[in-house]
């Protein structure tokens, strides 16, 4: 059964800084009103872990505003991608899911920026060919072990085409939010390469990450004024059984 759960301002953790009713942001942050409407062939959902909500750093709603036909959905499973997406989906081979995983461009023989992987982690024949017939890309919205968390959920997902990134240089985030790994983006900048590479349309990609860019600078602009919109540390759980009575 499905998870989700419907993304509104009472989502978000009160605090003291009021939110943007449209993208869930403070607004101190909001970058509402340079949103531009992206007109594509590809069609985008956005899966997002429960624990993911950032309301400061996070970048999938944004992502989502500039798309018409975009779904964002907050959960951890659903029973198949028709499900997840609110309409059916007739051949979910020609959706590409984006899950790094253990796998690294870097690692395989490729000089593509977007390589497609079977269920090996090896290269696909045909790469043109695939990545031509993708009709619409899952991204999964969390942090390394959420994101592997939806994998694993989501038995569907391996009925669709892996799909992995080799980017040319590290994410925009820099120090605000730490990467494990160097080809780790921010979901807007995965949106942002792989539509602008599907489709070959440097625009894309250029007007998702201005986006980025203006939230980022707010961001910047803001903790000095307004700590209160720093990530706070999250408290470390205890995976140790205890020792019964």
């Amino acid at each position: 059964m499905s998870k989700d759960s419907p993304i509104a301002t009472d989502d978000v953790k009160a605090g003291t800084v009021p939110d943007c009713l449209r993208c869930c942001k403070p607004v101190a942050l909001c970058v509402c009103d340079g949103v531009e409407t992206i007109e594509a062939r590809t069609s985008l959902l956005i899966l997002q872990h429960p624990q993911e909500q950032d309301r400061a750093l996070g970048t999938a709603r944004l992502t989502a505003l500039h798309f018409a036909d975009a779904v964002l959905k907050v959960g951890l499973s659903w029973p198949s991608l028709s499900k997840a997406l609110g309409r059916r989906v007739h051949d979910p081979s020609r959706w590409a899911v984006l899950y790094l995983g253990s796998a690294k461009v870097d690692a395989l023989d490729t000089d593509r920026a977007i390589v497609a992987i079977n269920r090996k982690g090896e290269v696909e024949a045909n790469q043109r060919a695939i990545l031509e017939d993708i009709e619409g890309i899952v991204l999964l919205d969390g942090t390394w072990s959420q994101a592997k968390a939806l994998w694993w959920r989501n038995a569907w997902m391996l009925k669709c085409q892996r799909v992995i990134l080799g980017p040319r240089q590290v994410s925009r985030y820099g120090k605000l939010r730490k990467e494990p790994r160097r080809d780790g983006l921010a979901t807007i900048e995965a949106a942002a390469m792989m539509l602008a590479g599907l489709e070959h349309r440097p625009d894309i990609e250029a007007t998702l990450l201005a986006s980025f860019e203006r939230m980022l600078a707010k961001y910047r602009e803001a903790q000095v004024t307004m700590p209160e919109l720093a990530p706070r540390p999250k408290p470390r759980r205890d995976y140790r059984r205890r020792k019964r009575a």
